[in-house]
């Protein structure tokens, strides 16, 4: 249903290898449970690690529940390479304790997965989190769709100091 190659949102991604249908469980996003301190922790040093180095990289951590996130930096979490976009074509549900990258409309083969992050806009480092996705209405920078209206009041702001 799905391959894994080179992207041009960013290095790698995750492509249809055939038609996908609106509300498809395309891939499941696995690896370590752990708990949020020790999530915290691996974004903390993973975020210094690449702010340090001209490599560019991903934290990989995702949000269980209220209590735990996955690390999902092993290799063999093929969903980690399903990158970000403002108009994305899948979502993510977490169902029974398992974080599922769903279709939210029909893919075409060939097509790249995507979804949105989620990303809480903060003033102080939306700038770490460009967005690439070229859609036609990219904000430009990786923030959940429903933090725009935020983004768009501070940009407001900025511009009439």
């Amino acid at each position: 249903m799905w391959e894994v190659r080179k992207s041009k949102v960013h290095g790698t991604g995750v492509f249809a290898t055939e038609d996908i249908k609106k509300g498809k469980k395309i891939i499941e996003y696995i690896g370590k449970k752990v708990t949020k301190a020790e999530g915290d922790k691996i974004s903390e040093n993973r975020i210094k690690r690449y702010l340090n180095s001209k490599t560019t990289g991903s934290v990989y951590i995702f949000e269980l529940n209220s209590r735990y996130d996955i690390d999902g930096s092993p290799l063999y979490n093929k969903a980690r390479y399903i990158n970000h976009s403002c108009s994305p074509n899948c979502e993510v549900d977490i169902v029974r304790g398992k974080i599922w990258i769903t279709s939210i409309k029909k893919i075409s083969k060939g097509d790249e997965f995507s979804y949105d992050y989620g990303y809480d806009f903060d003033k102080d480092d939306f700038n770490d989190h460009v967005c690439n996705c070229g859609s036609l209405n990219c904000i430009g920078y990786i923030i959940s769709k429903e933090d725009w209206p935020k983004y768009k009041r501070w940009k407001k702001r900025i511009k009439a100091k």
